[in-house]
């Protein structure tokens, strides 16, 4: 996936990423971070065709996305926005099922093909026994996980996750990583937004970091998530030490005098 001289904006205001170039490795797990209104988000709705370019393109294996049929798109581009609303009343498998859309008509019957990546999308997050269990009924990480679900059953060598951490405990969004990171051992390109620097250099194969609509540093998190660039990027007065080869990001406190 490769973006080109992005820019992008709602509507009349200003662009909130400007010309903004970026190479997403195949097959590994990419994460974009960045500070509050650092453009991370809206890149990722230019990335997945829900906001349209001022100028620039984004390629899909070589392809225009915007030039893309919708059905064709769906097939290779799985993408989960932040904060989806669940339909009320929704089982698990059901809410998973959706995934499934693009690979059928439009009043086509679920396939063995079909059935078969629901069951195996809802074992990859570890909630097979709950299948049958509607998804308001469902813990935070729970549905979080479900939704990962449903773009994981969706079949895409592409997935965009805006955020899918956000809202969870420390112990929920560490399942719905490891669930993340295994999708991308397994051979899929995934880019994540996320919140948690630690978190992100953790798991990330490649580290992005936002600053003002632009791409401030990219690369290896060991070598990109420094205490200058922390500083300089974020404001924040940090160290960053080294555990189980990668960073991790120690902010400095404050004591009230």
């Amino acid at each position: 996936m490769h973006v080109e001289n992005l820019t992008l904006a709602y509507g009349a205001d200003a662009p909130v990423v400007s010309g903004l170039t970026l190479e997403v490795p195949a097959g590994q797990l990419t994460a974009v971070v960045g500070p509050n209104g650092s453009g991370k988000s809206t890149l990722l709705r230019g990335m997945s065709r829900l906001v349209t370019p001022q100028s620039g393109q984004v390629l899909l294996d070589g392809k225009d996305i915007h030039k893309l049929p919708a059905r064709e798109l769906a097939r290779q581009l799985g993408v989960l926005p932040q904060g989806p609303v669940t339909p009320e009343g929704i089982t698990a498998a059901e809410l998973v099922s959706r995934g499934r859309h693009p690979h059928r008509g439009l009043f086509a019957r679920l396939t063995a093909e079909d059935d078969a990546a629901i069951s195996e999308a809802l074992a990859a997050v570890e909630l097979t026994e709950l299948r049958e269990r509607p998804v308001d009924q469902l813990s935070g990480g729970q549905r979080q996980r479900v939704w990962i679900a449903m773009v994981l059953a969706q079949g895409t060598p592409h997935l965009l996750l805006d955020e899918p951490t956000t809202y969870l405990d420390l112990a929920h969004a560490v399942d719905v990583m490891n669930v993340v990171h295994a999708a991308a051992v397994s051979g899929r390109t995934v880019v994540a937004v996320l919140h948690d620097l630690t978190l992100a250099a953790q798991y990330a194969d490649h580290l992005v970091v936002m600053g003002d609509g632009q791409i401030a540093a990219e690369g290896r998190p060991v070598d990109v998530l420094t205490e200058e660039l922390l500083d300089e990027v974020f404001g924040l007065r940090a160290t960053v030490v080294e555990v189980g080869g990668a960073p991790v990001v120690v902010p400095e406190r404050r004591l009230a005098v």
